[in-house]
């Protein structure tokens, strides 16, 4: 091989490397930015977290969001719409998996305000017997990967508004 073509190899080389080294480094970015996201969230107190999570319901095109007050809240922290479909939603901020009380309040809840769909939405996973509740009951569960679904649109939102 002459010079010249030894050149234009190395350079493709060179190319294709940082290439692939640019991609890994964005992957990482993204995860760590996860990750940090996340760990805010597993931080937050009961009430910044309902706030919280009713930003991102509007970020996900849900209308006349409402958190309700603090105690007395019969089983429902947020009440929602999207497209004409009435929703209201209990918030758990936990340290480990949501059990099936957080499915009965949901059920309460909705009820208690004529809202058609019932939610649990968390920073965790959920009990088997919760998701086994959340079933006969019609409980839509939203666990730790919905949430970080929602926090990565708005990200995704945010970075298209700049």
């Amino acid at each position: 091989m002459e010079n010249r073509e030894m050149m234009v190899v190395l350079f493709i080389l060179f190319v294709l490397v940082f290439a692939a080294a640019a991609a890994v480094a964005a992957v990482y970015l993204a995860r760590k930015h996860k990750r940090n996201a996340l760990v805010e969230v597993d931080e937050m107190e009961g009430h910044d977290f309902e706030v919280y999570c009713s930003r991102l319901l509007k970020t996900r095109g849900f209308d006349e969001v409402e958190v309700t007050k603090g105690s007395g809240d019969f089983g429902v922290d947020i009440l929602a719409e999207k497209e004409g479909v009435t929703y209201g939603i209990q918030c758990k901020r936990y340290e480990g998996p949501v059990g099936v009380k957080a499915v009965q309040e949901a059920y309460a809840g909705k009820d208690y305000y004529d809202r058609m769909v019932g939610a649990v939405l968390t920073n965790q996973y959920f009990t088997k017997p919760a998701m086994e509740a959340a079933g006969k009951l019609k409980i839509l569960l939203w666990d730790r990967e919905y949430l970080t679904a929602m926090i990565e649109e708005e990200n995704t939102n945010a970075e298209r508004r700049y």
